[in-house]
């Protein structure tokens, strides 16, 4: 790009890598205020900034389920906060870019007003805003959908079947509490927002905000983030509400994981389950993109190392040190929970002893495991399995003075649990799926002394991250961790350096306060991009406007498309349609009397033009009496007579066609057709896996170059997810003339046409057509050599005046533009076929935002709505 070359200027590309190199010159010059001369490196200036008036700082809603705080009520009106430490806390209370405010449940039930107007109060102290949840909406939304089903379906724990849904009734009843929650967090959001804000989504218990939050105000910027991981896309499919939970994150602006795996699950999701396309930059729905990237997170490593230096810390170290004196040190810190792999790494490390007896007095593991959700069966046979693991190796590796395990089921305060990262040999971390795992993150951080090991799972999101300088092992295969841990306590001190270097520069210089602010900045960059291609994406089609232009007007052509035009809507929410429905395309069921009152209407020609077969146009549309039908392309034309008659031009070759490349690739392509017709070729893989589908079409379109058209005068037209070959020149504008042409001999029309509407879902090669009767394209833009029209009027008796097209283009002095600047004129020349200004020029485009008509309707419903008001329009 040309904007990005060196010119001598400083000036960095406004570009997100400019944005970037902004940044890290910034804090080289440290803001500006001071710099080093660069002729004199002795000489430092220093400059004087008191005086400029620095910029507000930008507001930050932060939306998480539970509030940084926990509550406790000690009155009527009076309660006790304490802020709870975690790494989104760290990550925002770090970063001086922006002004955060925190909005989400506290934890508690709080019933009556008095006790909600206090906690709001005491929480504005701490910048945080209450959402006010009761317990039955807790029970269904929280300890149900979010914790019942979501979070096992993230972890591929898979969903739990009907009977075993605690105290809940079903998927449904949890469901509608879930989303209900989600439009009470909306609520509070959409209250407390400011022109200009930021809105930061959290997690899978908010996976509907998104929407809630666009449907109140479209402008607003949001971004979502989910901190676990995110399935692969035949996990989530067995999800009841799965399309429902993509569609609803897709409203926001940016989505964000923690690992590209993870993005890419989601976009695989989104293009499998709901037919979306993806691209590099995330998912596009009918021109309108989600962005979605990875954000790995990080700690706010400066205060793990500075507690190291806290005397109290250091006392602990010492302690703990002498405890363990002789022994090598592993360390496991996890939530009691499922996921984490305890029993698998309890069970790696007997594997260990018994391979290992040189070691049975030398090495202990400090197993830390936080009890979590103690109420849940599941939960308490975990920890009875963990315990009964434990004593059977204590017991058999043990003696009375020592014991291989020491296994707490509690949770350590901060300073401890730095002693302990300080003095560990050996960390490890065995989770069967984790989002990120940022225990591995606070080990790396506190070893700068020891250089201790890192045994890291590769199915925890940090492995993404560290697994350069960490052991990476599949904690399933119990042989292979227990290798592992024998790698870790004999590794030489050199390598252990190397590798404590590499991580610990990844921890500390990748933070949770540069993650908040990345994010952010991506985010704000992300909607001003999205502005710019709104811009180009045309306005919705003003139907009231249109009406009254076409009752104003003395002759009217309308040109309609077929397909996803006039037919009846296919696809469904969560599904990509009925596949039989839409090979038997049927005029929607809602158009017929609307078109035949249009039909009956003398001041108005209909013509439908479509790429589909003569056959199928003649089934749908064979009760119209008054209506023009333009056949694959307009290559053959039905009059209101009912003969048809073909426009093809005389030096068309079609000696091209051979089907065998497209009923090769439909046979190897399941649910993909194809459709043979007297002018193209036509393959679908609309149905088909969507990956599969792309890679099928592009080996497809590799076979036609090379094969049997490489020599041909083919055109071969790319769909969404379709292929088609034609001849060269064979588009809708192309046919246009032809037909206006064939309309012109037939009717002699004596009033020019003074109103076009031009509606349809077209391929961009055939959205010529559009501009074919566009009023102010410049005469160089006019290219195409429109119309064969002097010959039609040739055609006619000797007595019949010949005609000819002219535009007249709107302006304050009402000249218009003769037709010669577009093709030949005519030899007698008395009467304009067209007589067409700006305003009376409506080209629509249906569901294409990426498209050169002037608007657009979103789908073939609106289509059904406009020629419904514009019929009753006619008729009154």
């Amino acid at each position: 790009m040309s904007g990005n070359k060196c010119n001598g200027s400083s000036e960095v590309p406004t570009t997100r890598v400019g944005r970037l190199l902004r940044e890290r010159l910034k804090k080289i010059n440290n803001d500006g205020i001071s710099e080093t001369d660069a002729s004199d490196g002795n000489v430092e200036q220093t400059y004087d900034t008191s005086f400029v008036e620095k910029p507000p700082k930008q507001r930050l809603l932060v939306v998480a389920n539970r509030l940084p705080v926990s509550a406790v009520r000690q009155g009527e009106d009076s309660w006790s906060l304490e802020i709870s430490a975690g790494g989104l806390v760290s990550a925002l209370l770090g970063v001086k870019e922006f002004e955060a405010r925190w909005i989400g449940w506290a934890g508690v039930n709080v019933p009556d007003e008095v006790g909600k107007k206090a906690l709001t109060a005491a929480l504005a102290h701490k910048k945080c805003i209450p959402v006010f949840l009761n317990e039955e909406i807790v029970n269904q939304y929280y300890n149900g959908y979010c914790n019942n089903i979501l979070w096992p379906l993230f972890h591929y724990l898979g969903l739990p079947q009907e009977d075993r849904l605690a105290t809940t009734r079903s998927f449904q009843s949890q469901f509608e509490a879930y989303q209900k929650a989600n439009r009470m967090f909306a609520d509070v959001v959409n209250d407390h927002y400011e022109e200009g804000d930021v809105v930061w989504c959290h997690d899978y218990h908010l996976m509907f905000l998104p929407k809630y939050l666009k449907e109140y105000n479209n402008k607003m910027k949001v971004g979502w983030f989910l901190h676990t991981p995110f399935p692969s896309s035949e996990i989530h499919r067995t999800l009841p509400s799965r399309s429902d939970l993509l569609r609803a994150v897709l409203m926001a602006d940016l989505v964000g994981f923690h690992t590209y795996d993870y993005a890419r699950h989601f976009v695989s999701a989104c293009t499998r389950i709901l037919g979306l396309e993806g691209t590099p930059e995330g998912v596009e729905d009918q021109g309108r993109l989600t962005r979605v990237a990875a954000f790995p997170i990080g700690i706010d490593s400066e205060r793990f190392m500075r507690a190291l230096e806290l005397p109290k810390v250091q006392k602990l170290i010492k302690e703990f040190k002498e405890r363990f004196s002789g022994r090598k040190v592993m360390l496991g810190v996890d939530r009691l929970d499922m996921i984490k792999g305890i029993p698998q790494k309890i069970l790696a490390f007997e594997k260990f002893l018994e391979e290992n007896e040189y070691w049975h007095d030398k090495v202990v593991l400090l197993q830390i495991a936080v009890p979590t959700r103690t109420d849940v069966p599941e939960y308490q046979k975990l920890t009875s399995q963990v315990h009964e693991i434990v004593g059977r190796i204590n017991g058999r590796f043990g003696s009375l003075t020592a014991v291989p395990i020491h296994h707490l089921d509690r949770s350590l305060d901060f300073h401890a649990l730095c002693a302990l990262y300080a003095i560990t040999d050996v960390a490890l971390v065995t989770s069967l799926r984790d989002g990120m795992n940022l225990v591995s993150y606070e080990f790396v951080a506190c070893q700068d002394s020891k250089r201790g090991v890192l045994i890291l799972s590769e199915f925890a999101g940090a492995a993404q991250s560290l697994g350069a300088g960490a052991i990476l092992v599949n904690p399933w295969n119990i042989t292979e961790v227990a290798a592992a841990i024998g790698q870790a306590l004999d590794m030489p001190a050199e390598e252990r350096e190397k590798r404590h270097r590499h991580n610990f520069e990844h921890v500390t210089t990748h933070t949770a306060q540069q993650w908040a602010e990345f994010f952010v900045s991506e985010l704000n960059d992300t909607v001003i991009e999205a502005q710019q291609r709104i811009r180009k994406v045309p306005p919705p089609l003003a139907c009231s406007d249109a009406i009254d232009r076409y009752l104003q007007s003395n002759n009217r052509l309308l040109i309609l498309g077929f397909n996803a035009t006039l037919t009846e809507l296919v696809d469904t929410p969560g599904r990509r349609g009925d596949q039989i429905k839409e090979m038997e395309l049927k005029l929607h069921p809602d158009l017929k009397e609307p078109l035949k009152r249009l039909c009956e209407d003398d001041k108005t020609i209909i013509v439908v033009l479509s790429g589909s077969d003569r056959s199928v146009l003649e089934d749908n549309f064979c009760e119209f009496k008054n209506m023009w039908l333009a056949a694959e392309n307009g290559m053959f034309l039905r009059s209101p007579a009912g003969n048809w008659m073909t426009t093809m031009p005389e030096h068309l070759n079609m000696d091209w066609v051979d089907s065998h490349v497209l009923e090769y690739f439909t046979e190897r392509t399941p649910r993909s057709h194809f459709e043979r017709r007297e002018t193209s070729l036509v393959w679908n893989y609309k149905y088909s896996d969507s990956e599969f589908g792309r890679l099928q079409a592009r080996d497809m379109l590799q076979h036609l170059w090379t094969g049997p058209i490489s020599n041909s005068s083919v055109d071969v037209v790319q769909g969404s997810r379709s292929v088609e070959v034609r001849a060269v020149g064979v588009t809708k504008g192309a046919a246009i003339d032809r037909i206006l042409g064939e309309i012109v001999h037939s009717k002699a029309i004596s009033t020019p046409i003074d109103f076009v509407m031009c509606v349809g879902h077209f391929f961009g090669k055939d959205e010529d057509v559009y501009t074919f009767f566009e009023p102010e394209l410049p005469p160089d833009n006019l290219g195409l050599s429109k119309c064969k029209i002097s010959e039609a009027a040739k055609r006619q008796p000797p007595s019949t005046n010949s005609i000819s097209m002219a535009h007249s283009k709107s302006s304050s002095n009402g000249d218009k533009r003769s037709a010669s600047s577009r093709r030949p004129s005519p030899e007698n020349t008395c009467l304009n076929v067209l007589d067409l200004k700006k305003d009376n020029y409506f080209s629509v485009a249906v569901g294409r935002p990426r498209t050169n008509a002037r608007y657009l309707l979103n789908t073939s419903e609106d289509v059904v709505s406009f020629l419904k008001g514009l019929a009753d329009a006619t008729k009154v």
